[in-house]
């Protein structure tokens, strides 16, 4: 498709998107939250909870190396735990926010404080938790409960959020989990660095999601260094280490031939992906609104970028956090599966639909979805099973930046990839 004909298909009638965001923001999640502190009330009532629980935990990372863990159970006693479970299928059934908070707002997060360091501890509470994670379904655990309690909803830029807070004194399996063979093969070489079991574990199919949950229950690396990982620490760094796997080979493959340019749109987050022939490089600049969920009170965008050139990078990602890699791991399982290395510039736009924050996972899935349209409307440029073509990197940028709500002068002095390009009269 030429890139004048996909961007042509962008243009927006602002009023009824205004319109429509306001029949949307109904908050019908402030009124699922009242039947929520009503379970909550039913649950901690006893000093048992029983019933499935999600193959998940969470391990806190305030007052680290002493944390707090928990295992997280759905309230609901008809509830199906496997649907509690971030995923992303989410994605695929087309999950809205409401939808994700009313998820996991439903599940009590059973915590008690534990140290870091677990070595070989299967027993007990944190021995129960590192069984809920290997586990591949969900499993039934029986949890003794205490009068300690907190209704607070857990809320961040990385971590999938997590419901009500219960002091737990025990926690024991009432069944046997049932444990795949690989994480057992993981688990049984003391001598296996974490980085290996990881991408030994996704090349056998085993998704990011799953990755992380068995690295925060420090089921992964030589015996004597296994530790909890706190949950945001672990999602970050399952999606850079195997980023790091896949990008390593790919550095040797030719580049693809033509510059591309990929769009997806999810839960208020506009993302334009930019791939042009060259040696592997890589940034992320993010265009937060006024009104969105990381830009509250400010009267215009905020914008934060991060890059690597065909190494990589020596350091931890500051302001754009565990999106960076997120976002690199979506294009660089693309590329993989072309078998091809590329230049990559993505350009994610926070629009103030996003108005509650649900975890990096719709990052993650947001861009690997920009490769994933549906080919039924051709009509449509957003759901185009192929790329738009631009006759070069400049030409992407300067169509894309008439679909940006900041100026290409303003991008520019953001991105170093567009930085590069030479200054023209016109782009002021």
């Amino acid at each position: 498709m030429r890139l004048d004909e996909f961007v042509a298909g962008f243009e927006r009638d602002e009023a009824a998107e205004r319109r429509r965001l306001a029949e949307e923001k109904s908050y019908e999640i402030t009124n699922y939250l009242d039947d929520v502190e009503q379970q909550f009330k039913e649950t901690v009532q006893g000093d048992s909870l029983f019933g499935s629980t999600a193959p998940e935990i969470f391990v806190g990372r305030s007052g680290y190396p002493n944390i707090s863990t928990g295992v997280l159970s759905p309230m609901a006693p008809d509830a199906d735990a496997a649907d509690f479970a971030t995923s992303g299928e989410w994605y695929q059934r087309g999950l809205g926010i409401d939808d994700v908070l009313q998820r996991r707002t439903g599940l009590l997060n059973s915590t008690r404080s534990a140290k870091v360091n677990v070595d070989d501890v299967w027993d007990g509470f944190v021995g129960t938790q590192r069984e809920v994670a290997i586990a591949d379904r969900p499993v039934d655990v029986e949890v003794g409960l205490d009068d300690a309690s907190n209704l607070d909803i857990g809320l961040d830029d990385i971590s999938t959020p997590t419901g009500p807070r219960a002091r737990a004194n025990s926690a024991e399996l009432a069944e046997n989990p049932h444990v795949p063979r690989s994480v057992e093969k993981t688990l049984e070489d003391d001598d296996w660095r974490a980085e290996g079991a990881m991408t030994y574990l996704y090349n056998r199919g085993f998704d990011v999601y799953e990755v992380n949950t068995i690295l925060s229950a420090g089921a992964m690396g030589q015996n004597h260094e296994r530790k909890l990982v706190p949950t945001r620490w672990s999602i970050t760094a399952v999606d850079d280490t195997v980023g790091k796997y896949l990008r390593g080979g790919l550095l040797n493959r030719d580049t693809i031939d033509t510059t591309e340019v990929w769009y997806n749109e999810y839960m208020g987050n506009r993302y334009w992906v930019v791939l042009t022939p060259g040696r592997w490089e890589f940034e992320l600049v993010e265009m937060k609104a006024p009104e969105s969920v990381w830009n509250p009170v400010a009267e215009s965008y905020y914008l934060s970028s991060a890059s690597e050139g065909y190494e990589g990078r020596t350091g931890y990602v500051e302001e754009t956090a565990g999106a960076y890699y997120a976002s690199r791991l979506g294009v660089l399982e693309h590329l993989q599966e072309r078998d091809r290395q590329a230049k990559c510039l993505v350009l994610r736009e926070v629009t103030d639909e996003y108005w509650a924050p649900v975890g990096v996972w719709q990052v993650r899935e947001g861009v690997r979805n920009a490769f994933e349209q549906d080919a039924g409307d051709a009509s449509n440029p957003r759901l185009a099973d192929q790329p738009a073509e631009a006759e070069t990197f400049r030409d992407a940028v300067n169509a894309v930046a008439q679909q940006l709500p900041v100026s290409l002068n303003t991008l520019r002095r953001k991105s170093d990839m567009v930085a590069g390009l030479q200054s023209q009269i016109t782009d002021f």
